[in-house]
């Protein structure tokens, strides 16, 4: 019997990064992040022709040590300078190729204890970084590269020839003719489908295949390297980057080095000029300033385990019944809400698109739930608003649309209003230009925001000892009406630019368009932080016995209005959209379902066995003192109502997260006033 073929290793995994001379607290983040992610190798550059000026000089004094200490480095040795170049430019030939072998000998004579492989130049099939113009047999590089090989030999290092890209049988003979490969240990191979991605590209396995066959009649001792793997999310395709991460671990290559762990700053230039290629900018796992993708996200969360546990959710289940009914697009499926309506559409036996870029930490989970619920009814795009061919695919053949996806924190806005403008406003006109698109017009529900309503400067306030309260008996009586617009935040101008689309959208063009503009949500699935989901996060924040952190005086009121009633309400507005299209109304919990930050705190303290410790900062830009939405136009419109307590949605829910979130032990030590 033929034993059963064994998995094909894994390649030991490392990271690239380039320095620029100065940047030790970026060497520093990289470290602590490689630390995160449980990467022992790293691959970065090394300027020959920085290390010509005095300060490259000092700064390779510092850098090489620092990164030995940390990891098993890969200096790339690189770039001539223009002063011994044939031509005055980084990627020209040197004119005395002995002159690469000595630079490389005086480096591991400074620096050799930080290093055992050495690569020697970066892609050489590149014109960019190695101008073969010059050298149009590569004769000259040949002789470059092989005595320097030689020569690093003989101090006791071992060498990767710098990688090409793409991979070239022929160019590797042409070297081997040359007599080089005898002095090379291992051949490095770069690679980037879905970003460069030539023609015939069939896989990693061909691409290092071709290869090793090579080695195996000139150099049977050498191995191949992926010395350069990336993908770029200038689309904003995180999920794309993930997975080409998953199919590149799939090679049959001894080690890999995927590029990069920070995105390029939008400030440098490139090798081939300042943003001549957008692609170039983006292929971190994390942004330049440290904002982590979905990739790494998920890997410093839950190691490369999880990566391959979300790579898997959008696989389509084995057996997916056959439903008459156009499925239901929800986007931001993956968010509380979504997941509760997705649920209830499933339960009504229909099926349920979910469109979401996962970038929300812990939603993955909800997705993983509903896909082992509803495994036949839930089908899933992991992608982003801002790419509007990812929406417009999504939205064939769907019967209706619930637009949920925003990025939701005024914080947040504050920190990068571009980021949030391209979300939220660019994001919603894609998919209404997508909607636009299609033969036959499917309804659109949009939940938008309070928060276009402004800081409410203008309602006088009566403070209790707890709480704001509206001095006018029939705004308190029923709460805030839709009434005129004053955009105050980049995210209350974002979300209200989306709102006015949608409801134009309605008008101009004659979509089956309507807005929910949405006061404070809670309820299962939630996974609250300081900036949105309050009342999860403070839950959360209680359980864990960490402090709240409340701005401005803890008086201020929201009405909330759990999930369940939410779903609701949005099934009932496409029920009646014909009647309601181009129209905006509030929701919420209404006046009588309000709780203060201080009555929320005193109820967790009481469901909790303790009152949490709290501490305070100022007042946020576009906060609000008091806001209840007054429901009755929707309420008339639609006969919804909301029917659940402040007090019992909000027991429920500490209940479900000690249930799901921390466990029975929890709950039990709970439940005796223990935590």
């Amino acid at each position: 019997m033929t034993p059963p073929a064994r998995p094909a290793p894994v390649p030991t995994l490392g990271i690239l990064e380039w320095f620029q001379p100065g940047e030790h607290e970026r060497v520093e983040q990289t470290l602590e992040q490689l630390r995160r992610w449980g990467v022992e190798h790293l691959r970065t550059g090394v300027s020959w022709a920085d290390c010509h000026t005095r300060e490259g000089e000092k700064w390779y004094a510092w850098l090489l040590p620092r990164l030995g200490r940390e990891v098993e480095l890969l200096p790339c040795f690189l770039y001539t300078p223009p002063s011994l170049g044939i031509a005055p430019r980084t990627s020209a030939p040197p004119r005395d190729p002995k002159a690469y072998a000595d630079f490389l000998d005086v480096m591991i004579t400074r620096y050799g204890q930080a290093f055992e492989w050495v690569e020697l130049w970066n892609e050489p099939t590149n014109l960019s970084e190695w101008d073969w113009g010059l050298d149009p047999g590569w004769e000259r590089f040949a002789h470059m590269v092989g005595g320097a090989a030689y020569w690093a030999q003989q101090r006791g290092k071992r060498v990767v020839l710098g990688g090409m890209c793409p991979a070239d049988p022929e160019w590797l003979n042409l070297i081997a003719d040359y007599g080089l490969l005898p002095y090379v240990d291992a051949v490095g191979l770069h690679g980037f489908p879905g970003t460069w991605q030539y023609s015939g590209w069939e896989g990693w396995a061909p691409a290092v295949e071709s290869l090793q066959a090579v080695l195996a009649r000139r150099a049977p001792h050498a191995r191949v390297w992926i010395t350069e793997a990336g993908y770029s999310t200038w689309r904003h395709d995180e999920f794309g980057q993930l997975q080409a991460f998953l199919r590149a671990l799939e090679a049959p290559a001894e080690r890999l080095y995927w590029y990069g762990a920070y995105d390029l700053h939008e400030s440098r230039p490139t090798v081939d000029g300042f943003h001549t290629d957008e692609r170039e900018y983006h292929f971190g796992i994390q942004r330049a300033d440290g904002r982590p993708k979905l990739l790494a996200r998920v890997w410093a969360d839950g190691g490369l385990p999880s990566v391959r546990r979300v790579d898997a959710l959008t696989r389509p289940a084995a057996k997916r019944a056959r439903r008459a009914d156009a499925p239901t697009l929800i986007t931001g499926g993956a968010g509380f809400v979504g997941t509760n309506l997705a649920a209830l559409l499933c339960e009504q036996g229909h099926p349920v698109r979910i469109l979401d870029n996962l970038s929300r930490a812990g939603v993955e989970e909800n997705l993983a739930w509903l896909r082992e619920r509803y495994p036949d009814c839930v089908e899933v795009a992991v992608a982003d608003l801002r790419d509007r061919y990812a929406v417009r695919d999504c939205v064939q053949s769907v019967g209706s649309v619930f637009h949920l996806a925003a990025q939701t924190a005024v914080t947040t806005s504050l920190h990068d209003p571009v980021d949030d403008f391209e979300v939220n406003a660019r994001g919603t006109l894609n998919l209404l230009e997508a909607l636009r698109a299609q033969p036959t017009p499917v309804p659109l529900i949009y939940t938008s925001t309070n928060k276009v309503y402004g800081g409410l400067r203008d309602l006088a306030l009566v403070e209790e000892d707890t709480r704001y309260l509206p001095a006018d008996p029939s705004i308190r009586a029923h709460g805030i009406d839709e009434r005129s617009l004053d955009f105050h935040s980049p995210y209350g101008c974002s979300k209200g630019a989306a709102d006015q689309y949608v409801i134009d959208y309605g008008r101009t063009y004659g979509l089956p368009t309507a807005v929910l503009r949405m006061s404070c949500m809670y309820g299962p699935h939630q996974f609250g932080t300081e900036d949105q989901g309050w009342v999860a996060h403070f839950l959360i924040s209680a359980i864990k016995g960490t402090p709240l952190n409340v701005y401005g005086d803890g008086k201020q009121v929201r009405d909330v209005l759990h999930v369940h009633d939410l779903v609701q309400a949005l099934l009932a507005v496409r029920g009646r959209i014909d009647a309601l299209r181009g129209r905006a109304f509030n929701i919420g919990g209404g006046a009588r379902h309000t709780l203060s930050l201080r009555e929320l705190i005193e109820l967790i303290g009481r469901l909790h066995g303790q009152r949490p410790p709290v501490t305070h900062a100022g007042w946020r830009p576009g906060d609000q003192r008091y806001y209840a939405s007054d429901t009755r136009a929707l309420e008339t419109a639609t006969g919804w109502r909301p029917t659940i307590a402040p007090a019992a949605g909000v027991k429920q829910l500490y209940n479900w997260l000690l249930e799901t979130r921390f466990g029975a032990a929890a709950q039990r030590v709970a439940s005796e006033g223990m935590l």
